[in-house]
């Protein structure tokens, strides 16, 4: 194999693959990337096995052929090439080692065979469906930050995926949740989409595409099984296994009574929890929100450091309420809301609470009280 190609392009495309390869490997392969020279491209591939990406860059392919090596190695050499240099890519005759050349710069790796590189079979695709990647961005980003992070409940480790009937309209949600608070994002559902299973997206695919849809011009072709999804975006093709799972009723979490109804300026909220959790030991600690006519009362106590206070005028008509939250998870959601004004829905001191983005009804947001 011999190929000469722009070091910006080889760079762009080793970004997008490199990050799916695991540092630490017990499978040497699995550290490598493979990359295939044929006609007038190179492509790569990485796996970690249960993840997939591909990508093709325009290369001037003077010898066919494939060959794998090491996936960080390779990045970090490119990396710190110049900027608007050539890269040459050469295989020995016996295959064993990769020549980089670039200027006066020289590397040498050590290759493993192309034959040992697994291959994650897609097998067939049940439905396809393409999506703006400015929307399929926004079902990820609204509610990835709620993915739970305990191995045990693996179901809650990923963005749940399906369609929703909602008042005769047909929408795609996406759904994550940690047992702690819930998110909930939703689009009308595009063509393709009618009767695909409920999938379960895991915690690095989603991580994965999300730095891939940053191109608001790209359209998202989506393709899923039972078991498989695959992301055609650009030059980029992303392709995973599901999680196997059953994602619980989450429809049954979301309170339908909460009938008191609290405005609230977005910022000063957020600046305003920022603050007075400063003075807790753990980010996790509890903010005890005493709720009145026309304010909202901010507290954190701390035995080891002391306490802290903030009044905020806010719109609330309602009996007066006392509810304690996770400061971390109040400004998880506040970072989420694009509107200048957040809507709290209450009910009492133990039950779920809503919080809806005023300047976006697509999208609900589920709080747990703690007890304060």
């Amino acid at each position: 194999m011999r190929v000469i190609l722009e070091r910006s392009n080889l760079l762009k495309s080793l970004n997008h693959v490199h990050r799916v390869v695991e540092r630490r490997n017990t499978i040497p392969i699995l550290s490598n990337v493979l990359l295939s020279a044929e006609g007038a491209t190179l492509e790569l591939k990485a796996t970690d096995l249960d993840l997939e990406v591909t990508e093709a860059t325009p290369a001037k392919v003077e010898r066919g052929g494939a060959t794998t090596v090491p996936a960080h190695l390779l990045y970090d050499i490119v990396r710190k090439l110049a900027d608007g240099a050539e890269v040459m890519l050469k295989t020995d005759e016996d295959g064993n080692a990769m020549t980089v050349t670039s200027g006066r710069s020289s590397f040498r790796l050590q290759c493993l065979p192309q034959s040992d590189f697994p291959e994650l079979s897609a097998g067939s695709f049940s439905h396809i469906f393409r999506l703006d990647s400015v929307a399929l961005k926004g079902l990820i980003e609204k509610t990835q930050f709620a993915i739970s992070t305990e191995e045990t409940r693996y179901y809650l480790n990923g963005i749940y995926l399906h369609t929703h009937d909602a008042d005769g309209k047909l929408k795609l949600r996406s759904v994550a949740t940690d047992g702690h608070r819930l998110a909930r994002a939703e689009i009308d559902a595009p063509a393709g989409s009618e009767g695909m299973p409920g999938i379960i997206i895991p915690r690095k695919t989603v991580s994965e595409l999300q730095k891939l849809v940053d191109d608001p011009d790209v359209a998202v072709t989506t393709e899923l099984s039972d078991t498989k999804i695959r992301f055609t975006i650009g030059s980029v093709v992303l392709t995973s296994k599901l999680i196997d799972g059953t994602f619980p009723d989450y429809q049954r979490v979301i309170p339908t009574g909460n009938d008191k109804k609290l405005i609230i300026d977005r910022q000063s909220f957020a600046a305003a929890v920022d603050r007075v959790s400063t003075i807790s030991s753990e980010r996790g600690r509890a903010v005890k929100l005493s709720i009145g006519e026309g304010q909202v009362t901010l507290a954190v106590n701390n035995p080891d450091s002391g306490s802290a206070t903030e009044e905020l005028a806010a719109d609330y008509s309602s009996d007066a309420i006392e509810i304690g939250f996770n400061a971390k998870y109040l400004l998880d959601v506040a970072a989420q809301l694009t509107g200048t004004e957040a809507k709290f829905m209450l009910a009492d001191a133990g039950s779920p609470t809503l919080i809806h983005d005023m300047a976006d009804e697509t999208t609900l947001y589920v709080l747990m009280p703690m007890r304060v």
